[in-house]
Formats: C-alpha cells, sequence, structure tokens
C-alpha cells in the first residue's frame, strides 16, 4: 500500500485527501466568483456611456483573469491527478521517475505530482 511506496503513513494520506478536496471546492469557488462578479460589473455599467479606456480596461482584466483561470486549471488538473494516486495507493510518488516526492512539498503543496527538479524541467521546457 502507500505506506510501503512512499513512506507516508495512512493518516498523513488520509489528511491530505481532505486538503486536496478543499483546495478543489475552493479554486472552482473562486473562478464562479470571479465570473460572476464580472457579470455584476457589466450589468452595472450597462446603462452608462461608451468610454474606450473602459474596454481597454477590461480587456486587460480579461486577460488577467483568463491567466488566472489557466494557472486554476492546471492546479485542477493536479489536484485531480492527486487524488487519482491516493485512490491507486501511489500517492507521494513522482509521475515521471517513481521516486518519493519529499513529504515537506507534500505538505506545501499536497497536489505536486513530481519534484522539486523535474517540475522546474517541465517549467523550463515550456
Amino acid at each position: 500500500m502507500s505506506d510501503q511506496q512512499s513512506g507516508l503513513s495512512d493518516e498523513f494520506i488520509s489528511t491530505q485527501r481532505e486538503r486536496l478536496l478543499a483546495l478543489k471546492r475552493e479554486l472552482l469557488g473562486n473562478e464562479e466568483g470571479t465570473i460572476a462578479g464580472e457579470r455584476r460589473l457589466q450589468e452595472a455599467r450597462g446603462s452608462e456611456a461608451h468610454e474606450y479606456e473602459d474596454d481597454a480596461q477590461r480587456m486587460e482584466q480579461d486577460i488577467a483573469n483568463q491567466a488566472l483561470r489557466d494557472v486554476n486549471d492546471g492546479r485542477i488538473g493536479d489536484i485531480e491527478r492527486a487524488l487519482q494516486k491516493i485512490a491507486e495507493g501511489t500517492y507521494g510518488l513522482s509521475d515521471e521517475s517513481g521516486v518519493p516526492i519529499p513529504k515537506a512539498r507534500l505538505e506545501v503543496m499536497p497536489e505536486a505530482i513530481f519534484t522539486v527538479e523535474e517540475q522546474e524541467k517541465r517549467e523550463a521546457g515550456r
């Protein structure tokens, strides 16, 4: 089981599972809140005179919101993969090399599915 493969206790893995589920709910909730906030803002400005500066600001905000959604989508994917790894009994082991991910990294980033070095290589390759 997971104890033998990754060296992590069942209690730690159970705690991580709860953290992952809470993080997923939080990320999904924040995205819904952002979309609802944008909609309210558009409705509030509906009767105002059209200003080109407003269009530029809205475009910049849309770009920033899309970047945030892209990051959140990646994190949600990692969270789902980490939850799958818990179910498989491989949580705490790198998806790339199979080596154990340090517990300290998992405590800070429960959705980690790669070691720091592997993650840095992946990000540098983008």
